[in-house]
């Protein structure tokens, strides 16, 4: 018997008088010891399949058909059942720790609420368990970590503070929610590594919804395919992977970004160059606020960037990959040579500056928060005409719909608002209105990693294109190697503020030198399980 089976599953959302289904007569079932994914793109319904089996949908949710945990039905159940269920019995894992860590409360308090609503532990035994529990996940010198606040622990302890405080009363079932989207490869592996020993170890189900099919294969041993609402195909990992049967399966597989980019030509002219970049942080004690250290963001850094090249920037976070790459467009200070375009730029005054920053545009990972919620698309892109000025001599409208042909975007749209967009159309805006102002240089920091992997590979090959059009220089931030490889002609390894490899993308994914950037790799390509 399943330890949980899911039949007939559906869910629509009432919203002035219309309903609009979301999940259509979905069935699957969990067993123990098992790992079930749930994949698909944005909007299939995955995560709301997954909230409805214990009523953690809003009121507006009409929800039908059967979930059974452990011999009990879960739809349609009393308040008091479903609180003994919630977090006991079966507890999640979300995508973003901070949106479910609550920033006023001590990681003590956090996972102790747990213990004393469903097993009544107080005192020194309940403390004694949260240590435990730390411990378990990987969190070093727990017993000084329990008055710590959430905003203090890296991406990726948040993340073993929410396993945490999951097994916290021994569930049956773990659903993981895109656990891992938004953590460095090297945590990603080892969040991986460690959700797939505590279900061996705890004997544990595990539910992961993700749309990285590449996490998939390595912790999945089931697999249920979700487009619009309905599972297409389900069957065995490795059965679905090497033989996938309908045609969205089959472009799930394909969708992975590969090729390379153009080569740059050969009389391409060098536009970046640092010499000895330095960036450190003081940091201030007492009264009269001396420096008595300093943050060593990154140290020397020398890196030089063609016209038309992509250089890629890799390693964990902390790093110092967007440190540097802010510090060349002087978005930060900086010691040493910033060569921009056959100038020193390092030292110059914001307004001498202001006519180089047409050049230097970004692109920020998150295509929601970079964009101002109360402009239209057109205001949006237009908004550098209206700080550098339009030189074209042409009306902005003309300008915002020429970009936005360019992007792939229906230049009809533009006076609709950022919400009214999807993911991928919203990281198309944010790089239209980088474009408008025909730059020479783009950083473009973790511009897919929000991104289902259909619509990454199309903003791959959207990059790629420009980049050939305009003769355009990237920097390249991610850590997701398989796009890095994709979209970079040579490539960065920065570790604590240090460069530790430097060369072709070629020679670093045949060939690494390091043992760290060979530990990054490893972690990316190698399986779990």
């Amino acid at each position: 018997m399943s330890l949980l089976e899911v039949t007939d599953l559906k869910v629509s959302f009432r919203q002035d008088g219309v309903t609009t289904p979301a999940v259509k007569g979905v069935s699957f079932s969990v067993n123990r010891g098992e790992t079930v994914a749930l994949v698909g793109e944005s909007g299939s319904g995955k995560s709301v399949t997954a909230l409805s089996t214990v009523s953690l949908l809003g009121p507006s949710a009409e929800v039908s058909g059967s979930a059974v945990f452990d011999g009990q039905e879960l739809i349609a159940a009393d308040r008091r059942t479903l609180r003994r269920v919630r977090g006991n019995d079966i507890s999640f894992i979300f995508q973003e720790p901070m949106t479910s860590l609550n920033p006023l409360h001590t990681l003590e308090k956090q996972i102790r609420e747990s213990l004393e609503i469903h097993q009544g532990l107080t005192g020194d035994e309940a403390q004694q368990r949260i240590v435990d529990l730390l411990d378990r996940v990987g969190i070093r010198n727990p017993a000084q970590r329990l008055k710590d606040y959430p905003h203090q622990l890296s991406g990726g302890q948040r993340q073993r503070v929410m396993i945490a405080m999951a097994l916290a009363n021994r569930p049956g079932i773990l659903i993981a929610d895109e656990p891992t989207t938004a953590l460095d490869v090297t945590i990603q592996a080892q969040i991986l590594e460690l959700l797939a020993e505590l279900k061996r170890e705890e004997g544990m189900g595990l539910l992961f919804i993700t749309h990285d099919l590449s996490i998939v294969r390595r912790i999945a041993d089931r697999v249920c395919v979700m487009k619009d609402g309905e599972i297409v195909e389900a069957g065995a990992t490795a059965e679905i992977f090497a033989n996938p049967q309908h045609p969205y399966t089959q472009k799930l597989l394909g969708a992975q970004p590969s090729g390379a980019p153009e080569p740059v030509p050969a009389e391409a002219r060098e536009l970046v160059r640092t010499d000895n970049l330095r960036i450190w942080f003081p940091v201030q004690r007492g009264f009269l606020r001396r420096t008595v250290d300093h943050v060593k963001a990154v140290n020397d850094a020398n890196i030089t960037v063609r016209a038309g090249e992509t250089l890629g920037l890799v390693g964990e976070s902390g790093s110092g990959k967007t440190t540097l790459a802010l510090a060349i467009m002087r978005l930060i200070g900086s010691e040493g040579r910033i060569i921009f375009d056959g100038e020193d730029v390092n030292g110059w005054s914001t307004r001498r500056l202001r006519k180089r920053r047409r050049d230097m545009q970004i692109v920020f990972q998150d295509p929601f928060g970079s964009l101002s919620p109360r402009m239209s698309c057109m205001q949006i892109i237009a908004e550098g005409l209206g700080v550098h000025g339009n030189t074209s001599g042409r009306s902005a409208r003309d300008l915002v719909a020429e970009v936005m042909e360019e992007v792939d975007l229906d230049p009809a749209t533009m006076d609709r608002y950022p919400h009214e967009f999807s993911g991928g159309q919203r990281q198309r805006i944010a790089i239209a209105r980088a474009m408008i102002l025909r730059p020479k240089m783009v950083v473009l920091d973790e511009p897919t990693s929000a991104l289902d992997m259909t619509v990454q590979v199309q903003i791959v090959d959207l990059l790629r294109r420009l980049q050939v059009k305009y003769g355009l220089a990237y920097l390249f931030i991610s850590h997701d190697l398989a796009v890095v490889r994709a979209m970079s002609h040579r490539v960065v390894v920065m570790k604590d503020g240090d460069i530790v490899e430097y060369g072709t993308a070629q020679d670093l994914f045949e060939a690494p030198k390091t043992d760290y950037a060979r530990t990054l790799l490893h972690a990316a390509l190698d399986p779990v399980i």
